[in-house]
């Protein structure tokens, strides 16, 4: 009982908190100057991407024999894969959703999703034990009835249940955040190449490269559209595959535009210019909105911070002045 004690002690959790809080405060201001970033990496994981999907295609154009088929199984045969085999997770917790929004966050293997399903399975016995650890072992609260308890275990657990789907979409939210500042200036870019007369590939190669370092996570969806463009036998999949990756209504009307030209011969030009000043657009009315935000936003902290200050500061000499004479 003595570490039990220690462990709900005010005087031995408050310090432990207040360290924990300066070392996460000191964390967060010193990992932009050690970050030494990941860019040349991704970009050469996404050209391998080519030859993956060349070798996938392969494989699968060979699997009507059973030999082959043993083979594919093999390669893939991990310990989380069998978990969600034998428990046929994929049936119980896969929606038409899901991968779409594995691939949105930047997740395209079949691995991750193996992950994902495994990680949905594991984490609500995970929280729901650490959740009856503090409630019934510590006595966290216990001036509650027992179903109140219960209730606040299941809620526990299912918290953990939805706990990845929580990671995902703020996975999503920050990369179609780095895809939307900087698709704009990728159209653009591919305004002038294409105005140039190069090629469609050629321009997506030229603008992911030229766009690498304002947003990698751009860059990494367009030089993967170059591979699948040269690869894939309809080249109208190829942008439907950018607009789904992506989950954006600018990219998705962008890939409309393309699919036009390719099937009707519409200048592209001209569309890309309209698109790309109505991508700008929309960026600008996003920057007045949370410019008009932003006063009563700061209602609130000035009511509470500056205004106790200034009435200090100029009634303060008055009232030292009154206090000296009475």
């Amino acid at each position: 009982m003595s570490i039990v004690e220690t462990l709900t002690d005010p005087n031995v959790l408050l310090p432990a908190f207040v360290m924990i809080a300066v070392l996460a405060t000191f964390y967060t201001l010193a990992v932009p100057y050690l970050d030494r970033g990941d860019l040349d990496k991704r970009m050469k994981s996404v050209a391998l991407e080519r030859e993956q999907m060349r070798a996938r295609e392969r494989a699968r154009m060979n699997a009507d024999s059973p030999q082959n088929k043993a083979s594919l199984r093999a390669q893939h045969n991990t310990s989380v894969r069998n978990v969600v085999d034998r428990l046929n997770l994929r049936e119980a917790l896969v929606d038409a959703n899901t991968m779409n929004r594995l691939r949105q966050a930047g997740y395209r293997s079949q691995n991750a999703l193996n992950i994902f399903l495994f990680a949905r399975f594991v984490l609500p016995f995970v929280f729901g034990a650490l959740g009856a650890f503090y409630i019934f072992y510590l006595g966290y609260l216990g001036d509650k009835p027992l179903p109140m308890r219960i209730l606040a275990t299941i809620v526990i657990a299912y918290i953990g249940f939805y706990m990845p789907n929580i990671v995902i979409s703020n996975k999503v939210t920050k990369r179609q955040k780095s895809i939307r500042r900087a698709w704009p200036d990728a159209l653009d870019l591919m305004l002038i190449c294409v105005e140039s007369g190069i090629s469609i590939e050629v321009a997506f190669k030229r603008v992911a490269d030229e766009i690498a370092m304002a947003s990698p996570e751009l860059a990494e969806e367009l030089v993967l559209t170059t591979a699948e463009l040269s690869f894939l036998q309809e080249r109208r999949a190829a942008y439907e595959n950018l607009g789904m990756r992506t989950g954006l209504d600018t990219v998705k009307s962008v890939t409309q535009a393309l699919i036009q030209a390719e099937r009707y011969g519409t200048p592209l030009a001209q569309a890309l210019r309209v698109l790309a000043q109505e991508c700008r657009d929309q960026r600008m009315n996003e920057a007045e909105k949370k410019a008009a935000a932003l006063p009563p936003k700061l209602t609130v902290p000035m009511i509470l911070f500056f205004l106790p200050v200034l009435i200090a500061v100029i009634l303060g000499p008055a009232g030292i002045q009154v206090a000296d004479r009475f």
